[in-house]
């Protein structure tokens, strides 16, 4: 079968102009960006508000292997299927940060024959919204550092400074570095580091902002550090926030493209799910839920992660309520968690070991499962399996999985192939998720906001991990006394881990039992509204490989990009 980008490229879409006549948008109300994407004007808000909400179904997945399982392939499939049987959906996702595209994972538009293009547009620049968020964040730090140096009138102490550099590229070499050094007009010699740019609070606040009002507020709100008084010095004492809200304003209108079926998908907003919430911006979604029968979103990485954020920080912010969640699993993936072999990143698989049937790796494997559609069910949510298909996969595999995800409580376990087929692959998948949304449903947040913030903690630690309890770190104790004091203990709570494993550790496949969690410390995303604990040893920017996906992009002799996925 040809590359993602060969498929990509041979697709024949729609002016943006048209995609957005589909969604009842006329030209006054977007802003090209070329001819095959657009910005929408957030008084779309307005002119929409009286119509009836879409049913919203979210994607989420398994624990997944390094290579990912193909969470946004069947996204966007499932909304090509939806369409395709008649009813009117739209997708909302992320756009997916510069550091996996040239590191390890590659492209994240989808793949094979369910994608969404421009591919090159939206695996590179695409608008700029990261490249504004990216300037807005080092600008407040540079800010700091001059209001340090120029007499320190905030009486900041530089041992607190809580806010990094970011950049969106895998470096390892800049996690931790000193700056100010050369000479008293360099500044302030101080430890400091980078974070990768999608984990910046500012790309939260992107994605959980709801006017550009808000935006400003959540702005003036990030905590950068701390006065030798203790007390938290923002991005308003600072008066960065008014230049930061500038640098972003064009960021917050939500963008659109298309699918390769030629059916609209909202793109907005970044934020990695293994440190930040792992979801696509509020307002593409309540723009989106207006605009449609059914909306499709992605949620990133495993239920314990995105789906658990989305449906406690995300929703408890827009006021949607999930209506089902698909959970995507692979037979690959499952057989990996039983234990029939290592995936280790940018190292190729033997087909022939994954091809190999082991039904007793495949039932150890499905306690992943298990554990996923409880943790989605524990919402309140009904939950359609999806299986992924690849070549490898037999038909006894796949009969077995299903069995399996109907005796867990599943609403349906269903046999997905949109990488090869497109939406005419996600068809039955469609038809299940719609029984699902018609269904009663429950939808709850698992914690109240009142609660302390180490039962907080605790609850998401226990009862989605399945962890048996959870220990506190020097740093961590510090942190949450100093939080509770400020008036943060009642933010909800983001957990920083790993999304190899369901606990801290990814090393640790399967269902993990018997463990207890280490919180790290504990940072405040005042600003986005929420409390971020560090779970083990947590990386914020990432590395490169030794073979990185970028050295295999490049430009052809007609100036196409190739390499790209």
């Amino acid at each position: 079968m040809k590359r993602d980008i060969e498929i990509a490229q041979e697709a024949r879409m729609l002016p943006i102009a048209e995609i957005a006549h589909k969604m009842g948008l006329g030209e006054d109300d977007i802003e090209f960006y070329g001819k095959y994407k657009a910005k929408v004007s957030l008084e779309v808000l307005d002119k929409v508000k009286d119509k009836p909400d879409a049913k919203y179904i979210v994607v989420t997945a398994i624990t997944p292997t390094p290579l990912g399982e193909g969470k946004t392939v069947t996204t966007i499939g499932l909304g090509q299927a939806l369409n395709r049987i008649g009813k009117k959906a739209i997708n909302c996702i992320r756009q997916p940060s510069l550091g996996p595209v040239f590191g390890i994972k590659g492209g994240a538009a989808g793949g094979g024959y369910s994608q969404c293009v421009p591919m090159e547009d939206f695996n590179l620049h695409f608008t700029g919204d990261t490249h504004a968020v990216t300037l807005a964040h080092n600008l407040a730090a540079a800010f700091l550092d001059a209001s340090i140096m120029h007499g320190n009138p905030l009486d900041v102490d530089p041992f607190t400074v809580t806010w990094p550099r970011v950049v969106d590229v895998s470096d390892r070499a800049l996690r931790q570095i000193i700056v100010g050094l050369g000479g008293k007009e360099n500044g302030i010699p101080r430890e400091t580091g980078f974070d990768i740019a999608v984990a910046s609070e500012c790309m939260a606040i992107l994605a959980l902002a709801i006017s550009l009002k808000d935006l400003r507020e959540r702005l003036g709100r990030v905590v950068l550090g701390y006065s030798r008084e203790g007390k938290p010095v923002t991005a308003e004492d600072l008066r960065v926030a008014g230049s930061m809200a500038v640098l972003m304003k064009d960021a917050l209108k939500p963008n659109i493209i298309q699918t390769l079926e030629n059916s609209p998908v909202f793109v907005h907003a970044g934020p990695f799910a293994n440190i930040a919430h792992g979801n696509n911006s509020i307002l593409a979604d309540k723009m989106a839920v207006k605009m449609a029968d059914y909306v499709v979103t992605e949620a990133g990485f495993g239920a314990d992660i995105g789906a658990e954020k989305m449906f406690n920080i995300k929703c408890r912010y827009s006021g949607l309520k999930v209506n089902a969640a698909v959970l995507v699993c692979t037979v690959r993936a499952l057989k990996m968690h039983g234990g029939a072999f290592r995936v280790v990143p940018g190292r190729p698989l033997d087909p022939k070991v994954v091809a190999k049937e082991n039904y007793e790796a495949l039932a150890i494997g499905c306690e992943n499962l298990q554990k996923q559609i409880e943790n989605v069910l524990m919402h309140g949510v009904p939950v359609v399996v999806a299986i992924n298909k690849f070549d490898t996969d037999k038909d006894a595999e796949i009969d077995f999985i299903r069995k399996k995800a109907m005796e867990f409580g599943a609403s349906d376990a269903v046999l997905s192939e949109v990488w090869a087929k497109g939406g005419a692959g996600g068809e039955d998948l469609a038809r299940a998720i719609i029984k699902a949304t018609d269904t009663p449903n429950d939808f709850h947040h698992l914690y109240p906001l009142d609660m302390p913030i180490k039962e907080k903690i605790e609850t998401i630690a226990t009862k989605v991990y399945g962890a048996d309890g959870v220990e506190y770190l020097p740093d961590a104790e510090r942190q949450i006394k100093l939080y509770t004091k400020l008036g943060f203990d009642k933010l909800p709570v983001c957990m920083a881990k790993t999304h190899l494993s369901l606990s801290h550790d990814p090393k640790i496949k399967g269902r993990p039992r018997g463990f207890t969690v280490p919180i790290r410390e504990v940072r405040a995303s005042v600003g986005a509204g929420f409390l971020y604990p560090l779970l083990g040893e947590m990386r914020t920017l990432p590395g490169l490989p030794s073979d990185p996906a970028g050295a295999h992009i490049d430009l052809d002799e007609q100036g196409r990009v190739v390499g790209l996925f």
